[in-house]
């Protein structure tokens, strides 16, 4: 990891949210975090179809069930922590439409963040 460290902004209830999970996938996503702030790649990091370049997924895999926290790189002022939630697919692979909605939602919040960053900075 090189660099200059970008900020790490949660979104929402995002980091509450990411804190009920169990202390393995908290760890490992922290350290997965660290990687994505510090510009560098980590194996649990995927591409998250439908929301167009730049947002991804820390996916993680625990005793419990599997984890996802999904976040949003492309902004110029901080990495975006969009949402952190358990998955519960009763179809597949398929996330749920109030999951979706919700990241839509918040990737609209953290843009709207992003730009009135840039023009106090």
């Amino acid at each position: 990891m090189t660099g200059e460290k970008r900020r790490l902004k949660w979104v929402g209830s995002s980091q509450k949210d990411s804190n009920k999970f169990p202390a393995r996938a908290r760890s490992e996503i922290a350290v997965a975090l660290d990687h994505v702030c510090a510009g560098a790649p980590h194996p649990a990091i995927k591409i998250w179809k439908g929301m167009g370049g730049g947002v991804y997924a820390i996916n993680i895999r625990a005793a419990a069930g599997a984890y996802r926290v999904v976040y949003v790189a492309r902004l110029e002022s901080a990495v975006y922590v969009l949402h952190a939630f358990q998955k519960k697919s009763r179809k597949g692979i398929a996330t749920p439409g109030q999951d979706l909605d919700l990241i839509k939602k918040r990737l609209r919040a953290a843009q709207s963040d992003d730009r009135k960053g840039r023009k106090h900075a």
